[in-house]
């Protein structure tokens, strides 16, 4: 399904085309209560350890030398490199805590470094860092681990992939958003096709086994002919993903976005028209359609856990691995551990003062219920593989789906009229037409929506 043209109508689209989760997580980040507390952590930590699954760990590095007007990511822009190191010392702290409470036996299946930028730091740094986290957790030897790090083509050197690769890291992920030079000024990210190149070239001597590239559509100065150069650009360079997000402009959330000029935004109708030509594009070079923003060859492992039924989303968005619980580490990181999300304080001098006091980093969480966890089961199901059989959930969760939601179902009806899903007494199923909008169709299974304001959201296209 996942390599099939994809269903262009521009009718459908308008009218389904509204704002809502990415649903990263659920239940999303919005209902996530201050009220959490330590008791409600200590009751994640006791389930995830009788849960017997893996570990995966990620470490939020918020550190960036130039400000990118896009990004909305927690970030702290600065050239003193002197502070990179107090923070990474409270890291350490943080895994050591951790590491007192959870099975550090179970092994670490996969390891991601985000931010921020986190080939900020240096080289010695980032051995020390993972010297670190081995101290404290079982990490998976060689290939077995999937350790992957984000980098800034733009503002690294050569000689930190082959760091990054002697340390253990075998994936690599990185932003390079757009190749026109006038885009790149209007956004201030600036990073040359001869730059990634060569970041490439090191990567696969160095042994990396996936490379990823980011890219943006909906740019200020950014046409469907400038984003059609910087799509041969990327598809010449041959990276195994290519993610392509559209690109939110919400300024009165992330202040970066005041920066830049709105009257240089593409249309709608105009963002509409590059996500046609990025879809048919690099379906034509040979890429995969994963799912909303993910496109991969057929030999990553990202197809292959599709293939298998194995694929899920989390915060990086689509995702192998399904069963590890998440620990996350670092200012704003959110964990998933014991069927709980547990977010970090987004403020980096609240989070060092907390672990430095022996306190948890966390300023709020929520706890599943039977009924979130069959509702996020579902999200899951549609937005990674568009089927669910009611069978395996019948049988899973001890329901008749059909019952259960009832409402959901009636609500599907104009979507069924509308050739989006075909339902029937097996289960959803997405039909091509639907692919595009599986956000909104995912939106109808989502119990917390009629609460939540639309405009903290971006829109499903």
């Amino acid at each position: 399904m996942t390599s099939a043209p994809v269903f262009w109508d521009l009718d459908l689209i308008k009218r389904y085309d509204l704002q809502g989760p990415r649903y990263t997580s659920y239940p999303t980040a919005p209902q996530f209560t201050s009220e959490f507390n330590d008791q409600g952590f200590a009751r994640a930590i006791q389930a995830s350890n009788a849960s017997g699954r893996d570990l995966s760990l990620y470490f939020h590095i918020p550190f960036c030398e130039t400000l990118c007007y896009y990004c909305g990511c927690n970030k702290i822009v600065t050239h003193h490199k002197e502070r990179a190191m107090p923070y990474l010392q409270t890291l350490d702290r943080e895994m050591a805590a951790m590491a007192s409470q959870i099975d550090v036996a179970k092994p670490v299946a996969q390891l991601h470094w985000g931010g921020g930028t986190p080939t900020y730091i240096s080289e010695p740094e980032m051995r020390w860092l993972m010297d670190a986290t081995r101290r404290h957790f079982n990490l998976l030897s060689g290939d077995a681990l999937e350790a992957s790090v984000e980098v800034h083509p733009g503002r690294m050197s050569v000689d930190k992939i082959y760091c990054l690769g002697d340390i253990g890291f075998n994936r690599l992920s990185m932003g390079v958003q757009d190749f026109d030079p006038d885009v790149q000024k209007a956004v201030n990210r600036y990073n040359s096709v001869e730059q990634v190149d060569s970041i490439m070239a090191a990567a696969r001597e160095s042994g990396f086994g996936s490379i990823s590239m980011d890219i943006i559509y909906g740019l200020p100065l950014q046409t469907a002919e400038t984003l059609a150069v910087t799509l041969e650009q990327v598809i010449a360079l041959a990276p195994d993903r290519i993610s392509a997000f559209g690109y939110a402009h919400l300024p009165h959330l992330f202040k970066s976005q005041r920066l830049i000029d709105e009257s240089q935004l593409p249309s709608a109708a105009q963002k509409l028209d590059m996500l046609q030509l990025i879809i048919e594009r690099l379906q034509l070079a040979g890429y995969v359609y994963v799912g909303m923003d993910h496109f991969a060859k057929a030999h990553d492992s990202l197809v292959k856990a599709q293939n298998e039924h194995a694929l899920y989303r989390n915060f990086q968005g689509y995702s192998t691995h399904k069963g590890c619980e998440l620990l996350a580490f670092g200012v704003s990181a959110i964990s998933y551990f014991g069927d709980t999300y547990i977010k970090n304080s987004g403020d980096i001098h609240d989070y060092q003062k907390r672990i430095d006091s022996g306190q948890p980093a966390f300023i709020s969480g929520v706890t599943l219920t039977d009924e979130d966890l069959l509702r996020k089961e579902v999200i899951n199901q549609l937005i990674c593989h568009f089927r669910l059989e009611y069978a395996h959930f019948n049988t899973l969760f001890s329901i008749d789906m059909a019952t259960h939601f009832a409402p959901e179902l009636q609500a599907l009806e104009p979507m069924v009229e509308d050739a989006l899903v075909l339902v029937n007494n097996s289960g959803i199923y997405v039909n091509d037409a639907g692919r595009l909008l599986i956000r909104r169709i995912c939106m109808v299974f989502d119990q917390y929506l009629k609460n939540s304001p639309a405009t903290q959201y971006s829109k499903v296209i």
